[in-house]
């Protein structure tokens, strides 16, 4: 017997329907269709947990299209969307189900609430097929289930904080290397507010023997500390202000420090931005700039002010996402000193089984004032040790797939 758990009222949980059409009658002849279009999900797990469904592995031959997607939660979690899209004989049959995990979850904890959703979703469509007649619906306890997403008593007041460190020693008779990193940071997020903090370090020692005998030591590091507070003013209006500290070698910065405000605003609700988000962002900040070695501007230490604008514009659909974001920032000193960068990535699917991907980034730069005086050494270019002058800077990729043969894609099969 094939068994549902459809869990009413369960923590994290949410369903969202304006208008529900009635399904088309039972088909007798076969299963349901499903194209699981996920990134994450553990495909394996989910054919052994739910296999009272067919896989396909293109959407043209599903009944159902299945949309996952995914955006982090204040509390360091998951929030992860499930949007039914009914194709074919369910065309009109669509809806949106959600739930969200903690930063605590196990795999297996977030897993198995994945496909517990993604059974309660189907249920609807399984009613108007063969299985009907085998379908069974069991409704848990309120206290097994929980009563509310809404947390009664929070004695850390949605605060969330994480630690990390990490070391690593590798080397052979020739050279040898260290590196370190470590990072902390504080995070509150609600409807109103949102505050992030976060102190990062990260150390670098090489060791190099030359063909001469002589023996090389690179050391480095890129430290930082920052901090961002938003307020939410509306459903497309924000306000935030930011600081930064920080100190990196190879920027030729022994201190940098930054504080800055400015506004954002979302020309589709903000609440829409796990499929659609379109943000136009400007912040105004002072930097002041303490340098490790001369510039080539003949600076030790220098106080600007710069206009920092951010364009960006995300889509996950059926047939695929794309991502573009525009960016530019600008020394009010002197408009000359400024960057601009350029950064955008398709992924579609054009016809049955081929997939293209295609992405790049361009920037022009003017604004590397930091820059160290004096001619690198081989040494510094080959190890990178330094940022060198450029104008410019460019990546570009592609690529593509194509499947044929089989639409089924139900067995799991993990041997060797």
């Amino acid at each position: 017997m094939v068994s549902l758990s459809a869990v009413v009222g369960a923590s994290g949980i949410h369903a969202s329907s304006d208008t529900r059409p009635q399904a088309a009658p039972a088909a007798s002849h076969d299963r349901l269709r499903v194209f699981l279009d996920c990134r994450e999900c553990e495909f394996d797990y989910l054919r052994r947990e739910i296999d009272f469904i067919d896989y396909v592995r293109d959407r043209t031959e599903a009944d159902v299209h299945i949309l996952v997607t995914a955006q982090g939660t204040g509390s360091g979690g998951t929030e992860v969307a499930l949007k039914f899209l009914g194709l074919g004989r369910f065309k009109g049959v669509d809806d949106e189900l959600k739930f969200a995990t903690q930063q605590s979850s196990t795999n297996n904890e977030r897993r198995a609430a994945f496909a517990r959703i993604l059974k309660l979703g189907l249920v609807r469509y399984v009613t108007s097929t063969s299985m009907a007649d085998r379908l069974q619906v069991l409704l848990k306890d309120e206290d097994e289930a929980g009563r509310s997403t809404t947390p009664q008593n929070d004695p850390w007041n949605f605060w969330v904080f994480r630690a990390r460190a990490n070391a690593s020693f590798e080397g052979e008779e020739s050279d040898q290397s260290r590196n370190f990193a470590g990072s902390f940071s504080g995070n509150r997020v609600t409807d109103a507010w949102k505050v992030a903090t976060s102190v990062n370090l990260n150390l670098r020692e090489n060791r190099f023997t030359l063909s001469s005998g002589t023996k090389l030591v690179d050391k480095s590091h890129d430290n930082s500390a920052q901090a961002l507070i938003v307020k939410s003013l509306s459903d497309h209006w924000s306000a935030a202000v930011r600081g930064r500290a920080g100190s990196t070698t190879f920027l030729n910065q022994d201190r940098a420090l930054r504080a800055a405000a400015g506004v954002e605003y979302s020309f589709f609700p903000y609440r829409e931005s796990a499929t659609k988000e379109l943000t136009a962002q400007l912040t105004l900040g002072i930097n002041h700039f303490d340098y490790t070695e001369l510039t080539i501007y003949d600076k030790e230490k220098e106080t600007v002010a710069d206009a920092f604008f951010v364009g960006s514009f995300d889509l996950t659909q059926p047939w695929g996402s794309t991502e573009i974001t525009f960016e530019t920032v600008t020394y009010l000193h002197d408009p000359g000193r400024h960057r601009l960068e350029l950064d955008g990535g398709l992924d579609a699917r054009l016809f049955k089984g081929f997939s293209l991907n295609v992405g790049g980034s361009i920037s022009r730069i003017r604004n590397q004032i930091y820059l160290q005086k004096g001619d690198a050494t081989d040494e510094e270019i080959l190890l990178r040790r330094r940022q060198l002058a450029t104008d410019y800077r460019y990546e570009f990729r592609m690529g593509f797939s194509y499947t044929f043969g089989s639409i089924f894609n139900n067995i799991v099969n993990t041997r060797f």
